[in-house]
């Protein structure tokens, strides 16, 4: 696993890359919880997750937003898998994923919605950066299921 970092979790746990291992596993990292396009991405991720869970494949979520904020964005959606709280961007930076961005005509430092596909043996099969959220779960797993 080139990727190893751990990172605390909601539910209460604490994740780790090396405990996929034996799974797929598909990290999406995105800005900030409950805004627009984070909640459609989360969603339809949701939706899918029965069909992710069928190619031996874990989901997690990744942006720099506090537990308590995770746990109450999980809930209000009813979200099946785990957020990860990364506030110190250890991770974020470990992927390349901080970038600058213009909102409202300011630069401001962000996360760039980016997701990142590691097979059962933990190598790292593809990646997405800067892409659109709507429509984003599915093509991951359309990817996901190339690899069984």
């Amino acid at each position: 696993m080139t990727h190893d970092f751990t990172l605390p979790a909601t539910s209460g746990t604490t994740f780790t890359p090396a405990a996929a291992l034996g799974k797929n596993l598909v990290l999406f990292f995105y800005p900030k919880d409950n805004t627009p396009g984070c909640t459609t991405e989360a969603q339809q991720f949701r939706d899918l997750h029965e069909q992710f869970k069928q190619t031996n494949c874990i989901v997690a979520g990744i942006s720099r937003d506090s537990l308590k904020s995770h746990e109450n964005f999980k809930a209000k959606f009813s979200l099946p898998f785990e957020l990860l709280s990364d506030a110190d961007e250890t991770v974020c930076n470990l992927f390349g994923v901080i970038k600058l961005k213009n909102m409202y005509g300011k630069q401001v430092r962000g996360i760039e919605r980016s997701t990142f596909v590691f097979d059962s043996q933990g190598m790292l099969r593809h990646e997405w950066r800067g892409l659109k959220a709507d429509g984003h779960a599915q093509e991951v797993l359309d990817f996901v299921a190339t690899l069984n």
